[in-house]
C-alpha cells in the first residue's frame, strides 16, 4: 500500500458537478491505485442558513432524500453500499434526467440489492446524525463557502475540481497529476475561473 493514493470523495447525489467528478476518479481509479471512500454531503445541510433563492430552495426536499437514504444505507449495511448505492442513484438522476424520487429510489435499492424498505428512511430524520457528521467533515475541512464535491488527498482536502464534461483517458490522469501536486504544495490555496458549459453528460 506504500504508492497507494488516500482519497476521499464527498458528494451530494443530487448535484450534477459531483457526478462528474466522480466519474473522473473512477476513470483514474482504473489506471492508478487509489484507496477511494465515498462520504455524503448535503446541498440542504450546506444551505440551510443561507439566503437562496426560492426555486433553489424548492429542490432541498428532494435532494434531502437521497442524502438521507445514503445515510441510512451506510448506517445498517456498512460502507460498502456506499459507492454502489450513489452509481445507481446518479446515473438515473444525471444521464437518466430523471426527478421521479419515489422510482427512482426504488429502482436503485433494488439495483443493489438493498431493502425496499430502507426507502422510508429517505422521509425521516432518523440517520441525520451520521448524515450532518459526514456533510461537515467534508466541510469543516475547506470552508463553509465552497459546494460540492469535497475531495481529500492524502488529507489535504479541496473543492472540486469542476469539470465538464468528465475527463477520460489520458486526460483524466494528467488532471489527477496536477491535483495531486497542488496538494502536495502546503501554501496552495485557490485555482478558479467561470464556468461556461453546464453539466455535459455522455
Amino acid at each position: 500500500m506504500a504508492n497507494t493514493t488516500r482519497v476521499e470523495f464527498w458528494f451530494d447525489p443530487s448535484c450534477p458537478w459531483a457526478w462528474m467528478t466522480s466519474r473522473w476518479v473512477d476513470e483514474v481509479s482504473a489506471h492508478r491505485d487509489l484507496d477511494v471512500t465515498w462520504s455524503i454531503m448535503s446541498l440542504a445541510v450546506l444551505n440551510e442558513d443561507n439566503d437562496v433563492s426560492e426555486e433553489y430552495r424548492a429542490f432541498f426536499p428532494r435532494a434531502l432524500r437521497y442524502t438521507r437514504l445514503v445515510a441510512a444505507a451506510k448506517d445498517l449495511h456498512g460502507q460498502d453500499v456506499v459507492k454502489p448505492l450513489y452509481d445507481a442513484l446518479g446515473t438515473r438522476i444525471h444521464p437518466g434526467g430523471r426527478s421521479d424520487v419515489d422510482e427512482i429510489i426504488a429502482e436503485a435499492l433494488a439495483e443493489v440489492g438493498l431493502p425496499a424498505d430502507l426507502a422510508a428512511l429517505s422521509e425521516t430524520d432518523a440517520h441525520d446524525t451520521t448524515m450532518r457528521a459526514s456533510h461537515f467533515d467534508g466541510i469543516n475541512r475547506v470552508g463553509q463557502d465552497v459546494g460540492t464535491p469535497v475531495i481529500a488527498v492524502d488529507g489535504i482536502a479541496f473543492f472540486g475540481p469542476v469539470v465538464s464534461p468528465a475527463p477520460k483517458g489520458e486526460q483524466a490522469l494528467a488532471l489527477w497529476d496536477g491535483v495531486v501536486a497542488a496538494a502536495n504544495y502546503p501554501g496552495f490555496f485557490e485555482l478558479k475561473r467561470s464556468r461556461t458549459v453546464g453539466p455535459i453528460f455522455d
